[in-house]
């Protein structure tokens, strides 16, 4: 196994206040990375801020700011959110700061002397809103107003001297890539559209604009800015300290191992991204995963349709950890999911409160009652105990199989079905009943403790405070936790000590 991990969230557009989806790619990545260090990889998790583009000028213009104030007072929020979310980010990077603007003028400097970038005009169809260039035949006309047919956005009709690179060049090589490559980009669904899309046929890309000053400046003509989405693609290097290939940073974890990012800006991560790498001859990602959106009812989240599900809400009313919870197991991974108060609570009560707060909650009190907070010391294991305990031994292979896939959904269904025959081990052994046998009384405790203990740790990457309280209660800290141990049945010392525990999640009632 790959002992270094490097994985990033897209850098996040701060012209407006974070929204769930915002919450939703931050959680999943931390969830990767949390689990990934507990596996035992050296883990680089990078998150922050696109702050260059017209759309960023305007939003600054309409407050009266100059654009980086702006920009100051808005990614504020989305770092912010990063600690309200505990992530466990290295790195929270702007693309306004000067290590950025080094390593993006340092790949426009490759990129033009290996003549992959010349000066031309440009006319065609710009939308500000997703700082994309579109053909006529990505166009709609609604009543006279041009969209985007992909999100809806406004687009205006753009007419400047523009250099281009020349990414007509890169549509066989991109195709062979993805043929030799077939994981690079998941899921499979994200991988066909984006096969179909080069195949059509590749047109040389804009990639600087004359009309608006807002961006990192072209080193050899200042009259123009560099296109955002290089810029912004350009800040999973500039994390790393490229241009310095020697740096160890760079070293330890380029390329990266996933970029995480949602389905709408696949094009850029997946075609124009891979293709800049290629031309300059740096290596690519090992895999960019798009998954799908968070809606709000049936719609993608967005100001303009003022939809926005403000995570920082829902945090406050319901928690953190119940959040996280719900958006990795309730959301299909790879595909649209959506969040509703309704579903949020009952998940909270069925999975959270019920299952797991309640399995330890009823195991830690009748240890209290009956051993004195104490680890058995004497216990026999039958077959029955043995068959429960070594189903995490059987099937590590496979959890580990899930994560290198990003297969959430497999990961968190084992960790149910673990919960569900941890509750029914012990309602079945009724130990209340076994209290004139010592050893078996013991074993039964034992076993349970286990079952948490392994449990708990697949709950870490995802409930992380929860997790916690339950492994501090076992003497284990976070820096101690160790992925390899749910293999172990003997993980527990007997005759240890071990701490009370409080409600760790309380029911939500029905008329709250």
């Amino acid at each position: 196994m790959n002992k270094n991990f490097y994985i990033t969230t897209p850098i996040y557009y701060p012209s407006a206040k974070p929204h769930m989806g915002h919450a939703y790619s931050s959680i999943i990545a931390d969830f990767f990375a949390r689990i990934k260090k507990i596996q035992g990889s050296k883990v680089f998790f990078l998150t922050g801020t696109d702050e260059h583009g017209l759309k960023i000028q305007r939003a600054a213009e309409k407050k009266n700011m100059k654009p980086k104030d702006f920009c100051d007072e808005i990614s504020i929020t989305f770092r912010d959110l990063s600690k309200t979310l505990n992530l466990s980010n290295n790195d929270f990077i702007r693309t306004t700061e000067k290590r950025h603007f080094v390593s993006v003028q340092n790949l426009w400097n490759i990129l033009e002397n290996k003549k992959e970038i010349y000066l031309s005009k440009y006319s065609g169809w710009y939308s500000v809103s997703d700082e994309a260039f579109y053909s006529d035949d990505e166009i709609i006309d609604e009543d006279g107003i041009k969209k985007s047919k992909s999100s809806g956005s406004l687009v205006e009709w753009v007419e400047e001297e523009s250099y281009f690179f020349k990414l007509s060049n890169w549509e066989k090589p991109l195709l062979k890539y993805y043929e030799e490559n077939p994981n690079f980009i998941m899921p499979e669904s994200r991988k066909n559209e984006v096969v179909s899309f080069v195949k059509s046929g590749l047109k040389d890309l804009s990639v600087s604009r004359k009309s608006f000053s807002w961006g990192i400046k072209v080193p050899s003509n200042p009259n123009h800015v560099i296109y955002v989405w290089l810029d912004a693609l350009t800040n999973y290097l500039s994390a790393l300290n490229y241009p310095d290939t020697n740096d160890k940073l760079f070293k330890d974890f380029w390329p990266a191992s996933v970029h995480l990012i949602g389905k709408d800006i696949l094009r850029f991560h997946a075609v124009y991204w891979p293709a800049f790498l290629l031309a300059a001859n740096i290596p690519l990602p090992k895999r960019v995963y798009g998954h799908g959106w968070i809606l709000s009812g049936d719609e993608k989240m967005s100001k303009s349709k003022g939809n926005i599900l403000d995570p920082i809400e829902i945090i406050k009313k319901y928690g953190l950890d119940p959040l996280r919870y719900y958006l990795i197991k309730e959301v299909s991974f790879g595909n649209d999911g959506n969040i509703s108060k309704e579903k949020l609570e009952s998940c909270i009560n069925s999975d959270l409160a019920n299952n797991y707060g309640n399995l330890c909650q009823r195991v830690f009190a009748f240890n209290e009652k009956n051993l004195k907070l104490e680890i058995p010391s004497k216990i026999k294991f039958n077959d029955s105990d043995l068959v429960i305990l070594n189903n995490f031994d059987k099937n590590y292979d496979n959890l580990i199989s899930f994560i290198d896939n990003q297969d959430i959904n497999s990961y968190i269904n084992f960790i149910v079905q673990q919960l569900f025959t941890a509750n029914k081990y012990f309602n079945d052994e009724e130990p209340w009943k076994k209290k004139g046998d010592e050893e078996r009384l013991g074993t039964i405790i034992y076993v349970s403790l286990e079952l948490i203990r392994k449990i708990t740790i697949l709950l870490y990457p995802i409930i992380p405070t929860s997790a916690l309280k339950i492994l501090n209660a076992f003497e284990i800290n976070e820096n101690e936790i160790d992925f390899k141990s749910i293999k172990s049945n003997n993980f527990l010392n007997l005759g240890q000590k071990i701490k009370k525990i409080n409600i760790l999640f309380k029911k939500i009632e029905k008329n709250d």
